[in-house]
């Protein structure tokens, strides 16, 4: 019976003991609470391996603007992203270009698409939509010799040897390791965050500012085809972000020998010439334009749309004006399409602390 009963006293005690000892469950990361603002599509586009999360996103801020990551700094030499994509410039490397650019002194052969509302970009992204997507967009900048021109392991090492990194690895990841792939996927959903939908224009969807007469006749202009014709592949009030993130022959060229173009990434002949339309949100900031970088301003864009369209076999249908070589805007009309289109700057984006450099990072030149 002693021994009977000292069993049933001592079996709770071991499942007590057990019970004890067993770890604590890992803590996860924080969803990000994803704020959609009025009238834009409820819609986005996160990849199920990388949900945004608030320990994600605050790691990829800090590696985005630091200049470390380039994994160079035995050489001397800094570069983050935001070496290029400068908040005040809507994440554009803005004017003047500067040349080179890349810690290699050789410029990128392209100009930059803006980091606006690219959550909301169902595809692939870049001029020619030949990176499938932000992520990928990391691994192309670090081994690019016209940007990091790094390697994977000189990224990953200095990164790990920064004290203050495997903590956020930890929190953002689950463990202290630290890999390009992680790397990737915690800029990416920085990247991510960055929405804007403070323009003048917006409050005005929102009935909170009316537009000038000027601002509303370039809407007008903006909006149907027998004026400036833009809405097909920029949209308009239905669509807030202000591109249809599709690729279009716009008539800048009549020849295309060499062009890096959609047609070089997809092989079909009607693509010939064909880029992205870029979202015209912050345009006054995002100069250069076009995905050569050819023209320098607004009145450059608005003039060579207006009189210099070059027709080719491959011209996009939607160009209506390519017969008459432009829309052939009157002075007036040019100047109230740029009013109009100036209201779609959002200098709040500009300045947003949430998207600026962390101040306890140090600026490294």
């Amino acid at each position: 019976m002693k021994w009977t009963y000292l069993g049933l006293v001592l079996i709770p005690l071991v499942i007590v003991s057990c019970t004890k000892d067993d770890p604590e469950p890992e803590p996860q990361p924080t969803p990000y609470d994803l704020d959609i603002p009025p009238f834009f599509p409820s819609e986005v586009y996160i990849p199920d391996d990388n949900p945004l999360t608030v320990e994600g996103v605050k790691l990829g801020r800090y590696l985005f603007y630091d200049g470390r990551i380039a994994g160079r700094a035995d050489e001397g030499k800094y570069m983050s992203c935001s070496s290029c994509h400068v908040q005040g410039n809507s994440f554009e490397v803005g004017m003047p270009r500067p040349a080179p650019v890349g810690l290699n002194g050789i410029s990128t052969g392209h100009a930059m698409l803006p980091m606006i509302n690219l959550i909301w970009n169902p595809g692939r992204i870049g001029w020619n939509g030949s990176v499938a997507n932000i992520e990928d967009d990391v691994y192309i900048v670090i081994s690019d010799p016209s940007e990091f021109g790094s390697t994977n392991e000189k990224v990953v090492a200095a990164i790990q040897s920064i004290p203050m990194y495997p903590p956020m690895f930890e929190a953002a990841f689950g463990t202290r390791e630290v890999t390009v792939e992680r790397i990737a996927k915690a800029i990416a959903q920085f990247v991510r965050t960055l929405i804007s939908s403070n323009s003048k224009f917006d409050r005005y969807m929102r009935g909170e500012e009316q537009l000038t007469l000027e601002e509303l006749n370039g809407y007008v202009l903006f909006s149907t085809e027998e004026g400036a014709d833009c809405f097909h592949c920029h949209g308009g009030s239905g669509n807030p972000l202000f591109t249809t993130n599709l690729f279009y022959n716009n008539g800048k060229d009549d020849s295309f020998a060499g062009e890096s173009d959609r047609y070089s990434v997809t092989g079909d002949e009607t693509m010939k010439g064909a880029y992205k339309a870029t979202t015209l949100r912050n345009i006054e900031f995002t100069g250069p334009y076009m995905h050569d970088g050819r023209f320098n301003t607004l009145d450059e864009v608005i003039d060579f749309y207006a009189h210099a369209l070059k027709w080719s076999p491959y011209i996009d249908p939607l160009m209506h004006h390519i017969s008459n070589g432009g829309n052939q805007l009157l002075p007036a009309e040019k100047a109230a399409l740029k009013a109009f289109l100036k209201t779609l700057s959002d200098t709040s984006f500009l300045t947003d602390p949430r998207f600026s450099r962390p101040g306890d990072l140090p600026v490294f030149k």
